[in-house]
């Protein structure tokens, strides 16, 4: 039965995300799926059935990819109740998919280890050299520029200016992608977030040395 869920939840979030291009299409869902799967096994925690369907849905109710937040709960919602899952379940994978998120950097208390789990490798994926190319395609599609430096790092944000407010490609790493490797809950995660953590500050020093033409 189980398996036969997870290969619907597959096939939905597939037909739903798989022609995304912010960065949040079906391989960003499958890498965290998987991401989630190993540091579940390597830390010996957590129900793995559950990390599996959180990790394969916790996008589809993002109000980054939907016309609002309303309608991307409502659209989960309504597949949670096709499927043939106990109360008790779906209400486990939701409140993992409504804990994970950054949302500015504001911190929500994770109650359960899976949540844990899902959000490392959720921000694991955010970080390294896949971390990179997702930060400019979702920079590109929303018509932010690569970099201007006459703007500020922003610090601290509401969630509407986190959202919407003036930023650049660049600007988002010191906004967000450099504080994740701080902010796992897990041994393994943090482990797999040193080298991708490096990547980026080395993607950084290039791209100043280049800005500035000093790469010569």
């Amino acid at each position: 039965m189980k398996d036969q869920i997870i290969e619907q939840t597959t096939t939905f979030v597939r037909s739903e995300l798989g022609e995304d291009a912010t960065g949040h299409d079906w391989f960003h869902v499958d890498r965290v799926r998987r991401t989630a799967f190993h540091i579940c096994m390597q830390e010996k925690a957590g129900d793995p059935f559950i990390i599996e369907m959180a990790a394969l849905l916790h996008d589809i109710p993002d109000e980054k990819l939907n016309d609002s937040a309303e309608a991307g709960k409502n659209k989960l919602d309504l597949f949670l109740q096709s499927i043939s899952l106990s109360e008790e379940t779906q209400n486990a994978i939701v409140q993992i998919i409504d804990s994970i998120s950054y949302k500015g950097g504001r911190s929500t208390e994770l109650k359960t280890i899976e949540a844990k789990i899902v959000q490392d490798a959720d921000r694991l994926d955010a970080i390294g050299a896949i971390g990179i190319a997702r930060t400019f395609a979702y920079g590109g599609k929303k018509g932010q520029p690569i970099y201007n430096p006459n703007l500020n790092v922003r610090e601290e944000m509401s969630l509407e200016e986190y959202r919407r407010g003036k930023s650049t490609s660049i600007h988002h790493f010191y906004e967000k992608l450099l504080k994740l490797k701080d902010l796992l809950n897990t041994g393994t995660a943090k482990v797999m977030a040193e080298k991708r953590h490096q990547m980026m500050e080395y993607f950084l020093e290039q791209f100043y040395l280049e800005w500035d033409g000093q790469d010569r």
